[in-house]
Parts: structure tokens; sequence; C-alpha cells
């Protein structure tokens, strides 16, 4: 029989405790995930049944959200135009296909798209050069934009307004 040297073994219990601190990590990880989720519904919120027999107990909803309706340029070039907003999506850049055409040289031929989905309008960057922003900081995929955020785009800023 061949003998293991003592380098061979010691390799193997530190591969093995290795092994076990893993292990212990993702326990742990696992665990604050399920105690994260669980942290979202309120100690004591009435079930259902309770809501139903003692309305008073349960809060009352926000009151609804305003909705975008316009578009407007706040800064740059085309400041003070204003597009209407419908559901199809609006293309921002300076090609001349673009929905709002952008007189900015910061601005790539199709530089971001603005869409609609459900009740709510996201802004996403088309690979542009200088990038697009949203409050002051850079995107990196499409985010739900909320009303009076501004977006830049080159020296052109807008905002969606009810």
């Amino acid at each position: 029989m061949t003998e293991i040297s003592t380098l061979t073994v010691t390799a193997l219990r530190f591969g093995f405790l290795l092994v076990l601190w893993i292990l212990i990590f993702s326990i742990v990880s696992a665990m604050r995930r399920d105690l994260v989720i669980g942290r979202k519904t309120k100690v004591g919120a009435p079930s259902s049944r309770q809501a139903r027999k003692h309305p008073e107990l349960v809060d009352t909803p926000p009151p609804a959200k305003q909705q975008a309706h316009q578009l407007v340029v706040t800064d740059g070039a085309l400041a003070g135009t204003t597009l209407e907003l419908a559901s199809s999506p609006i293309l921002l850049g300076r090609a001349q296909e673009a929905t709002l055409v952008l007189d900015d040289d910061y601005a790539s031929g199709r530089h971001a798209r603005l869409f609609p989905q459900g009740s709510r309008w996201f802004i996403e960057d088309l690979g542009s050069t200088n990038g697009t922003f949203l409050a002051d900081q850079p995107l990196t995929r499409a985010l739900p934009v909320e009303l009076g955020v501004p977006i830049r785009i080159g020296k052109t800023v807008i905002e969606l307004r009810p």
C-alpha cells in the first residue's frame, strides 16, 4: 500500500473545513432571506375574516396616484415643448424618426425609449454614447419614471407631468 503524505492529509482537512464553512454560510443566507420575506407582513395584522367583521381594523388605502399625461421638456434647446402621452412608446433622440427629435449634440440618434407598462411609464437607454440619467443616476436598465422626476439626455431635461 502507498502511504498518503501528511501534506495531502492536511490539504484534505482544509478542503473539508472549507466545504463545511460554505455550507454554514449558505444556510445562514437562506435563513436570512426567509426572515426578510417574513417581515413584509405586519405582526398582528387582521385576517381577512377579521377585516370583514371589523372594517375599522383595516388601514385605509393610500390615495390613488396621479397618472402621467404629458411629457414636458424643462431644460435645453426644446424647453417648453410638451407631448401628450398615449399608449405607444416614445423614442427620444436626434434621428428624424424619433417621436421627440432632440436638437442636442450629446444625444444619440436613437438615444432612449420611454414606454408604458400598465399604469406606469419606464425609461430605458438604447445604448447611447453619453448615457441617460434618471434623477442624476445613470440608467443601466429600464426603470420606472415617477411624476416630476427629471430625465436628462445630454443638455435636455424632460419630466412626466399629470
